[in-house]
């Protein structure tokens, strides 16, 4: 029980045995000659014994308790967040917005947006823990955004923000970036985990890590295919009368191929489908931008031949371009 806290706090600190200076004891516990003699050879160096190890604990506290109310401010201590936050998103995946051992206090905001088209609200559930699934992380709360404008599926912008504070208190907000409108929720620090359940937790996460890999990266599959099954299927309606039968045939095919396989347990299948997919639809579009060309040229576009006659300039540079910005959206739901 001495030394599984000690392995932890070097991978989280991303440290070796060898980069440690000195290690202080806390807690009556750490009296015990077994356990004294268990972290000595785990560092391979004496402990520290500077400090009473049952009043430091109370020292800290005391410390704590001032800095909190404001009656000290020349002292500086750093807490952090004993489990990772999250949200659920499409597919019962786990999406961390503050990972474990974060400094409080803390803010940390990202855009989302909605997998299916007209939706016109979306559930915040609210998670922590070091599993993948949500179905595996511990509930915080849960609530609801509503009024989203009804628009197709990856649309619409709802930025959400976890913010935890001095005193441990989350504040997990969304909020419509296109029409203002927000929503929130307040998680106290007695909603979370003991230090048990933490501890637990975090054992949970490591010894699952693999199984739990597997499941995050089908999850992740299957949302790829969806996503790009319905953009395919946008574009077919839209331009499919601009496609020979031969390449509307290869299409269809693809499409069917992908919806079958995409709801599977075969990763390899759906990442396959997907790719079979993805170069059938880059057909869809070439065809598409070179008819296009063909139908500007013939129609003699006179602005066209105005950028020929720019380009000659002898040797003059031409107007300075300037990149636009843009934000990635994630298009997991929500």
């Amino acid at each position: 029980r001495s030394i599984d806290p000690c392995r932890k706090a070097l991978t989280d600190a991303e440290k070796t045995v060898g980069q440690i200076h000195e290690t202080v004891m806390v807690g009556g516990q750490t009296r015990m000659p077994k356990v004294v003699q268990a972290v000595k050879e785990f560092f391979q160096k004496d402990p520290h014994k500077g400090v009473n190890p049952d009043e430091v604990v109370a020292i800290g506290a005391a410390i704590q308790g001032a800095v909190l109310k404001g009656d000290v401010k020349d002292v500086l201590l750093l807490d952090v967040t004993p489990l990772s936050l999250g949200i659920e998103t499409l597919g019962a995946v786990t999406t961390r917005l503050i990972e474990r051992n974060t400094t409080i206090p803390s803010k940390k905001s990202q855009v989302f947006s909605t997998a299916a088209d007209n939706q016109t609200a979306v559930s915040i559930h609210v998670l922590q823990g070091e599993r993948e699934m949500a179905g595996d992380n511990k509930t915080l709360g849960r609530f609801e955004l509503v009024g989203i404008p009804s628009a197709p599926r990856g649309v619409p912008q709802v930025e959400v923000t976890f913010d935890i504070d001095a005193n441990g208190i989350v504040h997990v907000s969304a909020k419509d970036l296109g029409t203002g409108k927000e929503q929130s929720i307040r998680i106290t620090a007695s909603s979370g985990m003991g230090k048990e359940e933490i501890d637990k937790a975090i054992k949970e996460g490591e010894s699952h890590e693999a199984e739990d890999k597997k499941k995050r990266e089908l999850a992740e599959a299957r949302n790829e295919a969806d996503s790009l099954i319905y953009s395919v299927e946008k574009s077919v309606g839209e331009y499919g009368s601009k496609l020979s039968d031969a390449e509307r045939d290869e299409i269809t095919k693809a499409l069917e191929n992908a919806k079958t396989v995409k709801d599977a347990s075969d990763v390899e299948a759906i990442k396959s489908a997907v790719a079979e997919l993805s170069k059938a639809s880059h057909k869809l579009a070439e065809e598409i931008y070179a008819k296009a060309s063909q139908e500007q040229q013939a129609g003699g576009d006179p602005g066209a031949a105005g950028a020929g006659a720019g380009s000659g300039d002898s040797g003059k540079p031409d107007e300075k371009v300037v990149e636009a910005e843009f934000e990635e959206v994630d298009k997991d739901k929500q």
